[in-house]
């Protein structure tokens, strides 16, 4: 099962669910044992915080929080990083911050443009600052919920909401005062020399070719400027194999000579119409798309999206969806040339040339983690909407807070899972969001990551598997005592987390920590708590959490990036981690 996660050749879901199936064929578990977990509170509750965060989402409310929250002007990068992170935070703590960061990403590069501010010194602080607020609530995120269903399968008891924040909320403080005052240094950006308007300051890239007979043949390029393309920039020029830096050489343009082309979003229609140059993505099409294609969309790949794990040759872009694919960004890598022999991954960020119909169909398609023209995703709603919708989450977040004390003279007891239900079920009504589409919602793969995680946890206790491990792996510790052993558990629980998914770490690690405690005759919580903080702890690559995903797209960064601002994050969650959580919950 690690082995295919990490190679990526199956969905989560799908690879947890073949593992129950091999388990149940088996005998380590019994058919009720493999189907628990998708009856779980802890996995119904994780499908209707997506469906509240959706009406969250689209009732406009965080758009209009991210309008507040970006200030008006430009000012200094550790007071601008404070203003956003903190406020980002405290909402996923209580959100689903998958759509958080969809929202907020494109308009906060938006605003950075604008603003001369280089955008990748805040997309993965943005990022990072989501994945803190979730470790501070027992909702803040998925794997919260499957620790918290866990112990209610095997102790009988789970957590209150804000339990887990009495070690989370001084971790995530201490987290983003790290991030404001350091992460500028350490992640890649300049502002640019001039400040422009946004639509001036958009930069794309445009491969063409000098044609037969052009007017550009004999024409010199001195200094990646051609007198006849006015303010468009020659980056470099590609002949007979050759790749020619026009920054230092001077050359004169022969017929087929390749052009890489630096320009505005402007420049698009201008390219197309000038004659003697051809777009090399319009090679293949009829006149009839050159005259509507007047439009540039970046679309960031979704798991959902059908053409995962194909090439582009073999996955005909054009046909499915009526748009050209201009360029890939992947690692912070730029690709033009050999679209067709690359394999599509989730997360890789398409330039795409189509007409005006594309954001109308595709705009609300689950194949697409993002859709953007000038970084604003939908139209908000009336404030009467946002207004209702936050008044709604709210009563869920007050009800799961105070459901102990709530005692109704029926038999209905108020928590997270009947809060959650309450307010999913009165935003279809109120038409919030479609209730129509309400499955399209849902990331069913990971409620089956979810749901297949408890049976899988089961087996491995059933089997001995966790026990061995406990003794054999953690049990080189046991001389130096539960502390030792608990930030062994957080280093194999973050590792997994790192390159698995966070839900199947946790389903990994827990059984092993219940074993552990038994072996050590402690109180199984801290190692509970611990399995929580180590697998949010996804600072160090882009694959083991989804907004880390998401952003690397948009701010077209490499994997160093986040080794180089992750890595001293983790370390300082978990030194955090094994100091306070012992402190607070005693072996």
């Amino acid at each position: 099962m690690i082995l295919i996660l990490i190679k990526d050749r199956m969905r989560p879901g799908m690879t947890l669910f073949s593992v129950v199936i091999i388990m149940m064929a088996a005998g380590v578990i019994d058919a009720k044992e493999a189907l628990a977990g998708f009856s779980n509170r802890g996995m119904i509750t994780v499908g209707l915080l997506y469906l509240v965060s959706e009406g969250v989402r689209r009732s406009g409310s965080l758009n209009k929080f991210a309008a507040i929250m970006l200030p008006h002007k430009k000012t200094k990068m550790s007071a601008l990083l404070g203003r956003m992170l903190f406020p980002v935070s405290a909402l996923s703590a209580f959100l689903n911050n998958t759509p958080i960061v969809i929202i907020f990403a494109p308009m906060i590069k938006k605003w950075a443009e604008t603003m001369n501010v280089p955008y990748q010194k805040l997309l993965i602080p943005l990022s990072y600052a989501t994945i803190l607020g979730g470790i501070c609530t027992v909702i803040g995120t998925t794997t919260n919920l499957v620790v918290d269903g866990m112990m209610i399968s095997e102790t009988g008891k789970g957590m209150p909401l804000f339990e887990i924040g009495k070690v989370g909320l001084p971790i995530a403080l201490i987290g983003l005062v790290y991030i404001i005052f350091f992460s500028r240094f350490l992640l890649p950006g300049t502002p640019k020399t001039e400040a422009l308007s946004q639509n001036e300051q958009k930069e794309y890239y445009y491969d063409v070719t000098i044609t037969k007979d052009s007017h550009f043949i004999g024409k010199e390029v001195s200094k990646g400027h051609i007198d006849a393309l006015g303010d468009m920039h020659v980056t470099s020029i590609i002949s007979h194999g050759e790749i020619i830096d026009t920054d230092t050489q001077i050359r004169k343009l022969q017929e087929n000579d390749k052009l890489v082309l630096a320009a505005t979003s402007k420049g698009l229609n201008r390219l197309i119409q000038t004659p003697g140059l051809a777009l090399n993505c319009l090679h293949n099409f009829d006149e009839s798309f050159r005259d509507t294609a007047t439009q540039q969309v970046e679309a960031v790949l979704a798991p959902r999206f059908p053409g995962i794990g194909k090439t582009l040759g073999e996955f005909d872009f054009y046909r499915h969806y009526g748009a050209i694919v201009m360029a890939l960004h992947r690692n912070g890598e730029r690709i033009t040339e050999g679209l067709n022999k690359i394999h599509l991954t989730e997360g890789d960020n398409l330039v795409l040339l189509t007409d005006d119909t594309f954001m109308k169909a595709w705009g609300e398609s689950s194949v697409f983690y993002l859709l953007s023209e000038t970084g604003e995703i939908e139209k908000p709603e009336t404030s009467k909407k946002r207004t209702f919708a936050l008044i709604l989450t709210a009563l869920m977040i007050i009800g799961a807070a105070m459901g102990d004390i709530i005692k109704l003279p029926w038999n209905f007891k108020v928590d997270m899972l009947s809060m959650a239900a309450i307010t999913a079920v009165v935003m279809a009504w109120t038409n919030i969001f479609p209730a129509k589409k309400y499955t399209k919602f849902i990331s069913w793969d990971v409620m089956i990551t979810i749901a297949c995680a408890f049976a899988i946890s089961k087996g491995m206790m059933n089997s001995g598997m966790a026990a061995y491990i406990a003794e054999h792996t953690i049990g080189t510790v046991y001389q130096h005592g539960p502390h030792a052993v608990l930030a062994v558990l957080f280093l194999i629980t973050c590792l997994f987390t790192e390159v698995i998914t966070n839900n199947a770490a946790a389903a990994l690690a827990f059984p092993i920590a219940l074993e552990a405690s038994k072996q050590l005759g402690v109180d199984p919580m801290p190692f509970f708590v611990t399995i929580c903080m180590a697998a949010s702890a996804s600072f160090l690559t882009p694959i083991g959490y989804q907004t880390n995903l998401i952003v690397q797209g948009i701010g077209n960064y490499k994997f160093s990036d986040y080794i180089k601002v992750g890595l001293p994050l983790s370390l300082i969650v978990f030194i955090l981690s094994v100091i306070l959580i012992p402190f607070i919950w005693p072996f």
